[in-house]
Parts: C-alpha cells; sequence; structure tokens
C-alpha cells in the first residue's frame, strides 16, 4: 500500500481526545493532524516523537493533515493509522500472498455478519467453505522483538473472536489475522495482562477451531508493504 500524497515529518506535541494530535511541522509551524488510532497507543504519543504526517486538500475535512507513521528513536516506523491494516491485507489477498488463504477467488469486505458486526474479509471460492477473516492492528511493544495485543480493554475485539467461532460452528472457516504494524517485532503474544477477558476470548475460540494467523510488514515514509510470518505464542 503507498500513500496517496507523499508524507511530511513533524514533531508531536500531544494527542488528546483519541483522534486529535498538536503537532509542528519542520519549518516551525504548528497543526492540528487527525489521529487515526482509537487505542491507548502506549509508547507511542510521547511529546517529542517524531511523526509523519499526509497532507490532504480535501474540503470537506476540516483537518488537513492526517497521523499516518511514528517514527522511534532507533529510526522503527510504527504505523499509527490502523485502518491501514485492512487495506494492505486486502492487497496481499488480491495478489495470493497469504498461503493459507490463497485458493479462494473472490474476496468481499465489510460483510455483515453475526448479531450486528460486519467482517472484514469474506472470502469465497468454488467447492470451498467460506472463510470468514477479522483483521486487527498490531502496534503494542514492551519487550525487545515481542508484539503485543490488544494495547487497551476491546469488548469488541473479544466480540469478534466469538463471532468467528459461531462461523466455525456453522461448518465455515474463522481466521483472525494480526497485522505487526512495527518493524522491529517477529514474535507476537496476546496482553493479557491488559485485557485478561480478551485473552480468554482468544483461548475459547482457538479451541473452537478459529485459525489464528500473524504477519509483518515492511514500513517506510512511502508506504506500508506485506511481509513474513510472523511466530505466534498463542498460551493465553
Amino acid at each position: 500500500m503507498r500513500f496517496q500524497t507523499p508524507l511530511v515529518p513533524a514533531t508531536l506535541i500531544r494527542r488528546y481526545k483519541r483522534f486529535l494530535s498538536d503537532v509542528v511541522l519542520e519549518d516551525g509551524t504548528g497543526v492540528v493532524a487527525h489521529c487515526p488510532n482509537p487505542g491507548s497507543m502506549m509508547g507511542l504519543a510521547d511529546p517529542g516523537l517524531r511523526c509523519w504526517l499526509e497532507p490532504n486538500d480535501d474540503p470537506k475535512k476540516k483537518l488537513k493533515f492526517g497521523w499516518r507513521l511514528a517514527e522511534l528513536p532507533d529510526g522503527t516506523f510504527v504505523v499509527i493509522d490502523t485502518g491501514a491494516a485492512n487495506k494492505v491485507v486486502q492487497a496481499a489477498l488480491q495478489a495470493g500472498a497469504i498461503p493459507e488463504l490463497a485458493a479462494f477467488d473472490k474476496i468481499r469486505a465489510e460483510v455483515r455478519y453475526g448479531a450486528s458486526s460486519r467482517v472484514d474479509f469474506l472470502l469465497t471460492g468454488a467447492g470451498l467453505p467460506d472463510a470468514y477473516v477479522e483483521v486487527k492492528s498490531v502496534t503494542l511493544c514492551r519487550q525487545p522483538g515481542l508484539a503485543e495485543f490488544p494495547d487497551a480493554v476491546s469488548a469488541r475485539g473479544t466480540r469478534h473472536l466469538g463471532e468467528l467461532s459461531d462461523m466455525v460452528a456453522q461448518g465455515h472457516r474463522g481466521i483472525m489475522l494480526y497485522l505487526v504494524q512495527r518493524g522491529d517485532c517477529r514474535r507476537f503474544a496476546l496482553a493479557a495482562d491488559i485485557d485478561p477477558a480478551y485473552a480468554a476470548g482468544f483461548a475459547r475460540a482457538r479451541a473452537a477451531g478459529v485459525e489464528v494467523l500473524c504477519f509483518a510488514t515492511r514500513i517506510d515514509p512511502t508506504g506500508i508493504e506485506f511481509g513474513e510470518a510472523v511466530r505466534v505464542d498463542t498460551a493465553p
């Protein structure tokens, strides 16, 4: 996935009200940028952090900048825009880059399922059970090389695990796909201390037959590329 507009660097002053951030551009201009991330952004919202913004000239948008990447002091890039995960995964599905899902020839996004949800992707193919794929963006890292999810309590995420389990019970495939959107992690685990209910829901989903996939990404200010498989520690 390539960014539509070249990103510009800035320095973070503060992130507030979940979706707003005050930043200073390199020329010293202070602006308010949209922060497309509802999570806690643990470790990614410290004042002084270098960030990368995507400008826009859309008259319908009040804010003329969107925060896309954080750059850590060691040069690691982290994707702030949680919506980017679905775009990256969709491109990978269309390219047949996910071996476990490459046999499907039809990809539909945001299809209604469960009680009141929309699955990220519904994959279908002749002679194959339908595959319901939920995608989660992973940006939390508290130990070197280890990515964790979630970074805050996620009742919605726990519900999705239950809905995937229901699909498996009906004879379909349920896939929970975690996309690690930072460049310094090659292992994945659950942050059970942050959300014990999610960890318990994950264990139930695994026991019910929900499949778990995890992949890395390659990130720079020009775009985000789907990467290699990441080792998953499925212990709660």
